[in-house]
């Protein structure tokens, strides 16, 4: 067993940028000290690292201390891309470089939570399986259409590693840690950090609609999941309740008794969310970000939105000129430049 013999442990590096996601970072970890405390011996060691040397900060606002800048590393080492919010702006230039460059040198590359979006942007994960936070995975896909995305817990394609974030970071890592020493250490960890049973890559992450919604109701639940898979192309309301195999107006009866309102409006809520998260997830062009989520009117998009979040989708990401503002607040027309 690799440290337990006095062979050189597994190393790990993890490169924590701003805004990193803490559970995540604590999730992936922990599992590797609990199993050096299982084996009594150092299979694992580990380094951190940010761009600069400098401590980072999380989500949370706590800051976290690092051993040093972004170096060359090991060979063998592993190295894992821990990131959270804003992972557009974590993506400079001196990270992708190193990133690319530890690739040639041949090190395994993994991503925790949006971490993945590193990756892509570094070209990391072409012709790979890989996985993101539900929340980024609309972003995700509009910026990278050649990438194999799923919505799994976490996905291990050869040299790389990814997984969703949150607690599914502890999952991936003790399938990594069954596969490097024993699947006895495993059942060590997982009782010692109280996380049974070990979920597999293959799950999925979000909970199914009914447990999301609280309503089993099984044509309610069809027709949900019908409206999730089509927000960049609205299904009118007469299509939805022809599937359900009901009437428009018995499909109207159906969301207002249990969701308390009409499935117009719970369509326009999920498009706005999806909208948002594009807003605040990548660089997409407010118009843009206004088809992608199902709108053809510019003007109509800002009205929505407003009246949804309490302020327009350019003070959501922050204020353009304000003639442009003006106009959409106005509900005039802003072409694209």
């Amino acid at each position: 067993m690799r440290g337990s013999d006095g062979s050189e442990p597994i190393a790990y590096v993890f490169l924590l940028v701003e805004d990193f996601s803490m559970i995540a970072f604590a999730s992936a970890i922990e599992p590797l000290r609990l199993a050096n405390r299982g084996t009594g011996g150092e299979v694992y060691s580990w380094t951190l690292m940010s761009e600069t040397g400098a401590p980072v900060r999380s989500s949370c606002g706590a800051s976290v201390e690092v051993s040093e800048a972004i170096c060359d590393v090991r060979r063998d080492t592993r190295i894992v891309v821990v990131s959270g919010l804003n992972a557009h702006k974590a993506a400079t230039k001196p990270v992708l470089t190193w990133l690319r460059k530890q690739s040639r040198l041949g090190a395994p590359i993994g991503a925790l939570c949006t971490g993945s979006l590193i990756l892509a942007k570094a070209g990391l994960l072409d012709e790979r399986r890989c996985t993101i936070h539900w929340e980024n995975q609309a972003a995700f896909s509009e910026e990278f259409l050649d990438i194999e995305l799923t919505n799994r817990l976490f996905e291990i394609d050869g040299d790389r590693f990814t997984c969703a974030g949150g607690i599914a970071a502890t999952d991936m890592m003790l399938t990594l840690i069954a596969r490097d020493v024993d699947p006895g250490i495993v059942s060590l960890v997982t009782d010692q950090i109280i996380h049974t049973p070990l979920r597999g890559e293959r799950e999925e992450q979000r909970l199914s609609v009914p447990a999301r919604i609280g309503v089993r109701h099984p044509k309610l639940v069809s027709i949900i999941q019908m409206m999730e898979q089509n927000l960049e192309e609205p299904i009118s309301p007469s299509i939805l309740a022809k599937h359900a195999q009901m009437s428009t107006r018995q499909l109207e009866r159906l969301f207002r008794r249990y969701l308390d309102r009409s499935p117009k409006r719970y369509y326009m809520e999920l498009r706005l969310q999806k909208a948002r998260n594009l807003l605040l997830q990548t660089e997409m062009s407010v118009i843009n970000v206004a088809l992608a989520s199902g709108f053809t009117s510019p003007s109509h998009f800002s009205k929505c939105y407003r009246a949804y979040f309490n302020r327009t989708p350019y003070r959501e990401r922050g204020s353009p000129p304000v003639a442009v503002v003006q106009a959409h607040e106005e509900g005039g027309e802003v072409k694209a430049m």
